[in-house]
Formats: C-alpha cells, sequence, structure tokens
C-alpha cells in the first residue's frame, strides 16, 4: 500500500469520467489499498481514483471517527436519494486550502461491486451519504464545487489560485 499524490486541478482527469471495472482484479485491489493509505494520511472520508490518475471507477469511504471500517467500491451507482438535504462544509486534496458548503440528499442507496466481485446493495445515511456522493461525482467527472452557483465557484476556484 502506497499513499500517492492527488493531482491538482485543473488537471483534465478530474473532468473525465472514469472507465468502467470490468471485474475485481489484482489492479482495482492495489488502486482500492492505494486510495486507503492516501485518504487516512490527508486524512479525508472518501477518495476516488481519478483523483490519484487512475481512471477507473473505483472509490473508498470511511466515515467512522477512527479510521477503521473503509468501503471499497467499483462501479458505484446511486440508486435511490433521499429529498431531505445534509449541508456539510466539502473540500478535495485536488484544490487545496478551500473548501464550501455544499446541500446532497442526507441519505442514499448505493449499487456497486465490492472486494468480492459481489453486487452489494447498501443505504448510506450522513456522512457517509455525503462522502459517497461526493466520490461518485470524482469519478463521474465532476467537482464538489460544480454544485455551488457559478459566482461562488469562480470565487471559490480564484481563491485557490491564490493560495498556491
Amino acid at each position: 500500500m502506497t499513499v500517492r499524490s492527488c493531482i491538482p486541478w485543473p488537471d483534465k482527469r478530474l473532468r473525465t469520467a472514469a472507465a468502467p471495472v470490468s471485474g475485481i482484479t489484482e489492479e482495482v485491489r492495489q488502486v482500492w489499498d492505494d486510495l486507503i493509505e492516501t485518504m487516512y494520511a490527508m486524512p479525508g472520508v472518501g477518495m476516488g481514483a481519478n483523483q490519484i490518475g487512475v481512471m477507473l471507477r473505483v472509490i473508498v469511504v470511511d466515515a467512522t471517527e477512527d479510521g477503521t471500517e473503509a468501503i471499497r467500491m467499483a462501479n458505484p451507482e446511486i440508486l435511490h436519494a433521499s429529498v431531505q438535504p445534509r449541508e456539510h462544509e466539502e473540500a478535495s486534496p485536488n484544490l487545496v486550502g478551500v473548501s464550501a458548503k455544499i446541500k446532497r440528499p442526507r441519505a442514499v442507496t448505493v449499487r456497486y461491486l465490492d472486494e468480492h466481485g459481489a453486487t452489494v446493495e447498501k443505504d448510506f445515511v450522513g456522512l457517509w451519504a455525503t462522502s459517497v456522493q461526493h466520490q461518485i461525482d470524482h469519478i463521474n467527472g465532476k467537482m464538489y464545487f460544480d454544485h455551488l452557483s457559478k459566482t461562488k465557484r469562480d470565487m471559490l476556484i480564484k481563491k485557490a489560485r491564490k493560495q498556491r
């Protein structure tokens, strides 16, 4: 397992949808391991493979306080989202030094392939749901600040550039 470098915004891989995983291979397992190590080193509660330049639909999330329950997902897709929103301060290691409050559904049901290649449907609530949605956005080529108005998004990116 290796802590990997996060590619910096505005690298075009962050705006490109990642390729589906056809099966759980050693390569996919290695990417999951590296994502977990990198996520814990930040520290963070989730990470998508394209954040480290790997263009596969692979994510990890762990919203526990002690970082002991990382969930590995390949080809995750949201099947259902609650109408009740939850607001949370979000950030990304790909755009360092800035964050924004983002409203997302409070709960989601997600289908994905687990580390054994089995199809799983799981409900996520609260910070788990926020992190899963944030990571799925990443592998779809979308950043958290895309949920902001154009004015707020432009101000956030300008602030991040000044801090570099």
